[in-house]
């Protein structure tokens, strides 16, 4: 594995020192990891895919069960504001 692609520690306690480490600079910047690059074509992929969903659950829904849904929901807000 090179240093780029160095993984954090999962253990709690080597994590926390990774972290300071790379805080304090202990650890130099060539060492500390990168964020992986976005696959262009999964990202187009899922925007297709979000895109239809909602509407294609609101087609299959009944008005009824929309306007259950939409009553639940406004209860939900309500309940949240007092």
């Amino acid at each position: 594995m090179s240093t780029h692609e160095r993984k954090r520690p999962r253990d709690v306690n080597q994590l926390a020192k990774y972290i300071v480490d790379m805080s304090t600079g202990e650890i130099p910047k060539e060492e500390m990891p990168l964020e992986r690059e976005k696959n262009p074509a999964a990202v187009a992929l899922g925007r297709l895919g979000a895109s239809k969903g909602g509407k294609a659950r609101a087609q299959k829904l009944s008005d009824a069960a929309r306007s259950e849904i939409a009553r639940k929901a406004a209860e939900a807000r309500w309940k949240k504001a007092s």
